[in-house]
């Protein structure tokens, strides 16, 4: 068997021209041996149809086995030609000849110096497509923090809202006497609370 994987015939077929061989050699063996069986089977019938045989079904498995070696040894040697003049002269591709897939490299062929040239080019690329890549990675990140901090902000101009509402409820005129009422009354709940605690121990001790 031809140790070339001949890859661009695969391409082609769509399998290798070695695995078409192989498949051919052993369908031949496997016809070979039904073959033998079934004449094996032919004499033997034939056999019991003759009184006082000498030869046994055992002689006609010895003589059938012999003459199995036989033919797959021919075959063998045939084979090899076979094989042979099918990988050279109709299963390979011509060196000149491009599968329909590769037109385009008659017309964009590059030498080894325009091969590197595209490969740096590539890698610079990709360098490129990389570092872009983190750098909205890192903005995405930033939009993220600004939509919380955004978040915040609404939170803290709405407290603020409700804070001057409140104010105006009590007749503050603007945000800062609203806030001066809101810390004066806090302090005063500060005092209730203390008050409230010193009774409750008080309580608590008589």
């Amino acid at each position: 068997m031809s140790v070339d994987p001949m890859t661009y015939e695969a391409q082609f077929f769509g399998f290798t021209p070695q695995t078409f061989m192989l498949r051919i050699y052993i369908a031949f063996q496997d016809y070979l041996f039904e073959v033998m069986q079934d004449v094996e089977q032919v004499i033997l019938k034939k056999l019991d149809g003759i009184p006082d045989c000498e030869i046994s079904p055992v002689q006609i498995r010895k003589y059938t086995e012999k003459f199995i070696y036989f033919m797959k040894g021919r075959f063998d040697n045939l084979f090899g030609k076979m094989e042979q003049l099918f990988l050279q002269l109709i299963l390979q591709i011509p060196p000149n000849v491009l599968l329909p897939e590769d037109k385009s490299q008659e017309t964009h062929s590059y030498n080894e110096e325009e091969f590197h040239f595209l490969q740096k080019e590539i890698e610079q690329l990709q360098k490129k497509y990389k570092t872009e890549l983190c750098t909205k990675q890192a903005l995405l990140a930033e939009l993220e923090k600004q939509k919380i901090v955004q978040a915040k902000l609404k939170q803290t101009l709405s407290l603020f809202h409700e804070l001057e509402n409140v104010g105006r409820d009590h007749g503050a005129s603007d945000f800062r006497e609203g806030l001066v009422f809101l810390i004066q009354n806090s302090g005063k709940l500060r005092n209730i609370r203390k008050n409230v605690e010193k009774e409750s121990k008080r309580l608590k001790i008589s």
